[in-house]
């Protein structure tokens, strides 16, 4: 009944669909499983380079990521135990030949934990949320409908601890979305759409999603496998200090140049780290005062307390009386390099590292396309989306080259 899709498909007017909404489905899914949405960013790519303007050769790219709300609901630690829980009943439910809306009611009855079958577990305990001992004894509650659910099933008795477990499940719907945040005070659950934008042509060769908890440093992997399978390489990437940690800088070779904002080294006026001369093939760090001392990269390095006390330069180094203590970061040679050749306190070297600015504004053309929320629930169909969105910007780049967008079907 969309005009718009009878005319993509060729059947303007038409009384009858020529398929059923499930055979979109299925093409999706056939699409997904052999990694063609992969292949249909590639297209576009290949498409620009055939064209005036592109060509091929190594990419000078930046890298960022941006919050993609999750589809399923999120709940809290009580109600989403309850949902849990009430899906357990559901399936007994159908199991015993009754509806699975209605059947619940009954088997939570015969359970013995009525409260399951309310579509809010909190809502059914009925407590006052602010009271600390009220929550206390809902939390037994909780766990006493648990025993009795774990014992009509005749399951196990469950391993409970306290504390809330670091990769918390947030959603019965969708089991890969997460709790996360974008800075310190900016939190969303969902995922992290990560965009790889070329910053000569505008191109988007390569996305990635990752559950919202999960750091930005472990979607390099599969960027670089899209590179990879593509046949290209990266002459430049230009990025955040978030994925820094990743080994696609780690295990960088010498072609490949990184451009990040390393961390400013200060003292309150006294001797920074950059004033202390660190060999990183001998492992030694040197005070001014050229006092030496071995280190390991992510440790802490700390000076004799004597040495320190007698040093005629301690005044300008420390006023702790234990001594001076440098810390040494896992990626300090990397940092070190990056504040040498790229000088941050130079107009040339931050017009350098403002180069990235040019992947937020292909993120935020992305998350207009995209939204806010995801469709799917998921990372493998929320990457499948990413993709198709970044086919759509990579086709508006090239029509902006006044290119011809029909031979991609060529």
């Amino acid at each position: 009944m969309d005009r718009r899709w009878q005319l993509v498909l060729d059947c303007m007017d038409a009384q009858e669909p020529p398929f059923s909404k499930g055979t979109l489905v299925g093409f999706r899914s056939r699409l997904i499983a052999s990694d063609l949405d992969r292949r249909l960013v590639e297209r576009t790519v290949d498409l620009a380079a055939r064209t005036k303007g592109f060509g091929a050769r190594a990419l000078r790219a930046a890298l960022d990521s941006s919050p993609l709300w999750g589809a399923g609901r999120v709940e809290d630690t009580f109600n989403l135990t309850g949902h849990a829980l009430r899906k357990a009943l559901g399936v007994i439910a159908v199991l015993q030949g009754r509806g699975q809306a209605a059947g619940i009611t009954t088997v939570a009855e015969q359970a013995g934990a009525p409260q399951l079958a309310a579509s809010s577990l909190k809502a059914a305990l009925d407590r006052d949320w602010d009271d600390p001992a009220a929550r206390g004894d809902a939390l037994a509650v909780v766990l006493s409908l648990l025993g009795q659910v774990e014992a009509f099933l005749a399951g196990p008795a469950p391993a409970l601890r306290r504390g809330v477990a670091r990769d918390r499940r947030v959603s019965v719907e969708d089991a890969q979305m997460r709790h996360g945040r974008k800075s310190r005070s900016a939190l969303f659950d969902g995922y992290k759409r990560h965009v790889l934008r070329d910053l000569d042509t505008g191109l988007i060769p390569a996305v990635g999603i990752t559950p919202a908890n999960v750091p930005e440093a472990s979607v390099t992997a599969d960027i670089a496998a899209g590179l990879q399978h593509a046949g290209r390489t990266l002459a430049e990437l230009h990025t955040d200090r978030g994925y820094l940690a990743s080994d696609l800088v780690r295990g960088r070779g010498s072609d490949l140049v990184i451009f990040c904002k390393a961390w400013r080294v200060r003292n309150g006026g006294r001797f920074a780290k950059d004033q202390f001369s660190i060999d990183f093939a001998a492992g030694r760090l040197t005070c001014p005062a050229g006092v030496s001392m071995p280190f390991q990269p992510g440790s802490t390095v700390r000076f004799p307390k004597g040495t320190c006390a007698a040093c005629p330069l301690r005044e300008r180094c420390t006023a702790s009386s234990s001594g001076r203590s440098v810390s040494v970061h896992p990626d300090e040679e990397l940092l070190a390099e990056l504040r040498q050749r790229q000088r941050q306190q130079t107009p040339e070297g931050r017009a350098q590292l403002r180069e990235r600015v040019a992947v937020e504004h292909a993120l935020a053309h992305v998350g207009r396309w995209q939204g806010r929320r995801a469709r799917y629930n998921g990372t493998r169909k929320n990457l499948f989306d990413l993709r198709r969105v970044a086919v759509v910007h990579n086709l508006h780049v090239i029509a902006r080259q006044d290119t011809a967008c029909y031979q991609l079907a060529a």
